[in-house]
């Protein structure tokens, strides 16, 4: 059986009952930094009896095939990644569909997720929401992925690295609009946990006035764009249509969004993006 083991964003105590048990009884822990799977194991008080393997992003691939046939010869494996639920914007998923394929049981040990936790804590609807991972490391590139968002009306969550996260927020405030409702969501359980909330354009200001910069291990949130009625006639899907693509959307990305924001037909949209 493979097991997929949630493991603490922050908090030690936050670990599942049933952690340490699977950790010590495994005969292999596949964990994305042995380092720290060590010091994870010292805090709940339990050995690691089982082979310890890495299994990160450089190496996932290969070791997928050899996990695999671990599994289907009788192991159980337990993977862990550094925090959080793996395959979630970690290692994971690879291994996860591989061992479906050949017919090997797959469970879980629930734990924190940073998703949810902020999600929970942001003060935003969460009804709905989608979480879109890590943002683009360029310019050009947040900018696509957040016009084909603009939108949206469900609630997003979006993992952000704390030196890039000043730039992305400002990227979000032009696309989305400076009055768009946000949460900066840092160091989630930990010491020096902090949300902070309010429109876009306010938390652009926030990050820009750190002194030493916005620090920890962040998670973005941000609310869902306001319904509101749109023109379906010719000349207005045509202008929506070409403002999709002002943000980099292709012609096509354009019309399906356009599509999704009006609710009409795709080759009534493409006859007015084309005429």
């Amino acid at each position: 059986m493979l097991i997929l083991a949630g493991t603490p964003i922050g908090q030690v105590a936050d670990a599942s009952s049933r952690l340490g048990p699977a950790l010590a009884g495994a005969d292999v822990v596949a964990a994305e930094d042995t380092r720290r799977l060590g010091r994870l194991a010292s805090d709940l008080g339990i050995e690691v009896k089982g082979r310890v393997v890495s299994f990160f992003e450089g190496n996932e691939e290969a070791r997928t095939t050899e996990l695999v046939g671990l599994l289907r010869s009788g192991f159980t494996v337990v993977l862990v990644t550094d925090a959080g639920m793996p395959s979630v914007s970690d290692p994971g998923y690879r291994l996860v569909a591989a061992a479906v394929d050949a017919g090997v049981d797959v469970s879980v040990i629930p734990g924190p997720s940073a998703v949810l936790t902020a999600l929970a804590v942001s003060g935003l609807p969460v009804d709905r929401f989608a979480f879109e991972g890590f943002c683009p490391r360029k310019a050009g590139e947040r900018a696509k992925v957040f016009g084909a968002l603009a939108e949206d009306p469900r609630t997003l969550v979006f993992f952000e690295s704390p030196h890039r996260t000043g730039d992305t927020l400002a990227s979000m405030a032009e696309v989305f609009g400076p009055d768009r409702r946000a949460a900066v969501c840092r160091e989630l359980t930990k010491t020096y946990e902090e949300v902070v909330r309010g429109p876009l354009s306010e938390l652009v200001t926030w990050a820009r006035t750190q002194e030493h910069g916005v620090r920890g291990e962040v998670t973005l949130v941000v609310a869902g764009a306001d319904a509101r009625p749109v023109q379906h006639d010719a000349a207005s899907l045509a202008a929506l249509v070409r403002e999709a693509e002002a943000t980099g959307l292709s012609r096509k990305d354009a019309i399906a969004q356009v599509v999704a924001r009006t609710g009409a037909r795709r080759n009534e949209v493409y006859e007015a993006a084309h005429s």
